[in-house]
């Protein structure tokens, strides 16, 4: 499985260990999110253009990816050499990709 995501934020460890934090939201939320018009009456007020913009912005909004705040939010924790390696920085699309290996006999 390959997921596209977006990098929002990268912290430092929080124990001062030699790691980052990398935090990650689905690039098809930044893809919705521009379909929807911006309010003229700042971040935090939701305009609407019709009823069906409305319900479709409605679960996003009680999910917290409204107001600034992203709604689902993948991290990974990157020691600092790969984080070096990466290049990484906020704003970068990445695509993560998962696969279970094949047991073949006991």
């Amino acid at each position: 499985m390959k997921k596209e995501y977006i990098i929002v934020r990268i912290d430092a460890a929080p124990d001062g260990a030699p790691y980052v934090v990398v935090s990650l939201s689905p690039a098809k939320d930044f893809k919705e999110s521009s379909q929807f018009p911006q309010s003229p009456l700042g971040t935090g007020v939701m305009g609407f253009s019709n009823m069906d913009d409305m319900m479709k912005g409605l679960n996003k909004m009680f999910s917290g990816g409204v107001f600034g705040m992203p709604g689902a939010v993948t991290s990974i924790k990157l020691d600092m050499r790969e984080y070096k390696e990466l290049g990484l920085s906020v704003g970068d699309k990445i695509y993560l990709e998962i696969s279970k290996p094949e047991n073949i006999g006991i």
